[in-house]
């Protein structure tokens, strides 16, 4: 007789992979120079009349040196960004650091005018380089399920600079000086250079890249999805931004508030993008995972911001608009996280330019809503008619989008590779052609 094969013992069922966790450990180094980037980025701006006073020029002359800086982010970002794609992250934002931190370093001891914008220019410089590669790196790295959370607290981290950083800075300046706000942002990027040589991993020696062309820097216009993200990024940026500038002539001009009570709007706005971004964050892994995908926010994010414009621009009174404003840098920080996140999942090869083109659309927008809400001749109607009328067409402009991005049909999140990254698959499937 045979031998009769003894019976297979009953075996549970494998238990559940526990649920993907964002390795912040990992990330302390770039999350700390976002933080700092988002405060030199405002600091600025407070310090303007002492600076003026200190290096002997006028107010406006002194105001040169944030042109300089957002003019110099805006022109090389994108060339900067496509240097990060061909040569890897950690060169970038290494060097990136380096410049950042000799900005600042410079500023601190400029005797002149004329030094204070070459810091400015060198500190941008520095941002403008590490910036992107920052973003593609988080990307890049964190595992695909909780990646926009990932995304989420840095973006959160860099409005924290305008809301902890810049009253911090300006409170360094009334006890030491001006010098001392630059002083503790050179030390304090100092201080992130061990952290980052030590998370931010070279690139593989065997992985092939294309060589850097020029054209290569605006490969993103060639993409359709990416055009279309950017194009609905430059209409939500000229109503949020554009309406923003004069919002603070607008209640002046209605509830006559005093230079100080508008100070509480800076606040409110760093506030409101942080506590936006971290919630957008955490929406959009949510969308994914359910296969829904999170490009259908797009939209959303554009009418609160347009909803909140409007109200904070003719609200009832002032208690109203400082609730409409906190909605609506919400809206503008969740927006930003999730564009963010789908701008670097879409096309990985392209993250740090996608995201360098992300910004200077940012600052395009940003002139042309300027420009529109200067043609009123009420703050408070440009204000309303720019930040409610181009998010209303920001989100009709987004709506396609909808539809071009989603998860492929079945397609099951990646799972972490052994060291916390996601695997090689993409999380998100473009559904359209890219032409």
């Amino acid at each position: 007789m045979p031998e009769s094969t003894p019976p297979v013992a009953d075996q549970a069922p494998p238990a559940p992979s526990p649920p993907a966790r964002v390795p912040w450990a990992t990330y302390t180094g770039v999350y700390l120079l976002l933080f700092l980037i988002g405060t030199e980025t405002f600091l600025v701006s407070p310090l303007l009349p002492t600076i003026a006073g200190s290096v002997g020029v006028s107010v406006a002359a002194a105001a040169s040196t944030v042109t300089a800086y957002t003019l110099v982010y805006a022109l090389t970002a994108p060339f900067l960004g496509a240097v990060s794609d061909r040569f890897g992250r950690r060169p970038t934002v290494l060097a990136g650091t380096v410049l950042f931190l000799l900005g600042n370093a410079l500023a601190a001891v400029a005797g002149n005018l004329t030094v204070l914008i070459a810091a400015r220019v060198l500190g941008a410089l520095g941002a403008a380089l590490a910036g992107p590669s920052i973003w593609a790196h988080i990307a890049e790295t964190a595992p695909a399920p909780v990646r926009g959370r990932a995304v989420g607290l840095g973006m959160a981290l860099f409005s924290a600079g305008q809301v902890l950083g810049v009253p911090a800075g300006s409170f360094l300046a009334g006890w030491g000086g001006w010098r001392a706000s630059f002083w503790a942002l050179t030390v304090l990027t100092a201080a992130s250079a061990p952290l980052l040589l030590l998370q931010v991993k070279a690139r593989p020696a065997q992985e092939a890249v294309a060589p850097l062309r020029f054209t290569s820097v605006f490969s993103v216009w060639r993409d359709g999805v990416l055009r279309h993200i950017l194009i609905v990024v430059f209409l939500l940026q000229a109503a949020n931004l554009g309406a923003y500038t004069f919002l603070g002539s607008a209640l002046h001009d209605r509830f006559g508030l005093s230079v100080d009570e508008l100070g509480l709007l800076g606040i409110l706005v760093g506030a409101g993008s942080a506590l936006g971004s971290l919630a957008a964050g955490r929406i959009g892994d949510r969308a994914r995972e359910r296969g829904t995908g999170d490009a259908r926010w797009i939209p959303v994010w554009c009418l609160l911001l347009g909803g909140g414009a409007v109200l904070a621009a003719l609200g009832a009174n002032s208690l109203v608009a400082y609730a409409a404003v906190l909605v609506w840098f919400f809206a503008s920080g969740a927006f930003g996280t999730l564009v963010q996140t789908l701008l670097v999942s879409s096309r990985p090869e392209l993250g740090a330019t996608s995201s360098s083109w992300n910004s200077a659309t940012l600052y395009a927008g940003t002139a042309v809503g300027v420009a529109v809400a200067g043609t009123f001749a009420h703050a408070d109607t440009g204000t309303a008619v720019v930040g409610g009328g181009l998010a209303v067409l920001a989100g009709l402009t987004a709506l396609p989008l909808v539809a071009r991005v989603r998860p492929a049909a079945g397609e099951a999140p990646e799972e972490p590779g052994p060291d916390g990254a996601a695997g090689e698959g993409r999380e998100e499937a473009v559904a359209d052609e890219r032409a």
